[in-house]
C-alpha cells in the first residue's frame, strides 16, 4: 500500500449494469494511451463493469501492460499528470501495481488501473480476461457471481480488500469452468 491503509468505512455498493461504463472505460484508455504513448502495450477494460449485464461496484477497473512495471518512472509520473494516484506496489507478487482516481477528490467517476507486464504477469493477465470473456458469455455464472457479489454487499467490511476476498471460492470455480489456471 501506497500511503496509509484506511478503513473501508461505508458499506460497499453494488448498482445495477449501467450502459455507460464502456464509454467511459473508452474515455479512460484514451486518457491512459494517450499520456504513455507506447509504454501502454495493451489497455483492456476488466472487473465487472466489463461485463454487460453484470450489477458491479461503480468503478472503471483497466488492466494497463507496459514492458517494465517495476520500472515506474517510464509510466508513473504520466498517469499522475492526468489525475491518478499510486496507491498500490507489489515488488512480490509479479511487480503488480494500482493507480487510482477517486470521485471523493473531484474525479467524474471511479478508476482502479492494474499494471502488469507480458512476461511476468502473463499468467494474471490470462485470468482477468479469460474472468471477463467467461462472465459474458456464460449467463449461468455470470447470475451466479452477481448473486454472491449483492450478497457480500450487504455486509459491512473494514477494507474493501476483505469484500474482494470473501469472492475468491466463487471466482475460482468459474475461472476452473473457464480453463484458467490457479492464482499465481
Amino acid at each position: 500500500m501506497v500511503g496509509e491503509l484506511r478503513p473501508y468505512s461505508v458499506p460497499v455498493v453494488v448498482v445495477d449494469p449501467d450502459p455507460t461504463w464502456p464509454g467511459t472505460y473508452a474515455q479512460e484508455r484514451d486518457r491512459v494511451v494517450s499520456s504513455l504513448g507506447p509504454v501502454a502495450l495493451a489497455v483492456d477494460h476488466v472487473g465487472s463493469t466489463s461485463v454487460p449485464g453484470l450489477p458491479a461496484k461503480p468503478v472503471i477497473d483497466m488492466l494497463l501492460q507496459v514492458p517494465d512495471s517495476a520500472d515506474e518512472a517510464s509510466y508513473v509520473p504520466a498517469l499522475e499528470a492526468v489525475g491518478l494516484v499510486l496507491r498500490i506496489r507489489e515488488p512480490a507478487w509479479l511487480e503488480h501495481r494500482v493507480l487510482y482516481r477517486r470521485r471523493l477528490d473531484g474525479a467524474p467517476h471511479d478508476v482502479n488501473l492494474h499494471v502488469l507486464s507480458p512476461d511476468l504477469g502473463a499468467a494474471e493477465i490470462h485470468r482477468m480476461l479469460a474472468f471477463r470473456d467467461w462472465l459474458r458469455s456464460h449467463d449461468e455464472d455470470r447470475a451466479r457471481y452477481a448473486a454472491v457479489k449483492r450478497e457480500l454487499a450487504q455486509r459491512r467490511w473494514r477494507y474493501v480488500q476483505d469484500y474482494a476476498k470473501a469472492k475468491t471460492a466463487v471466482v475460482e470455480e468459474i475461472l476452473a469452468r473457464a480453463g484458467a489456471s490457479a492464482a499465481p
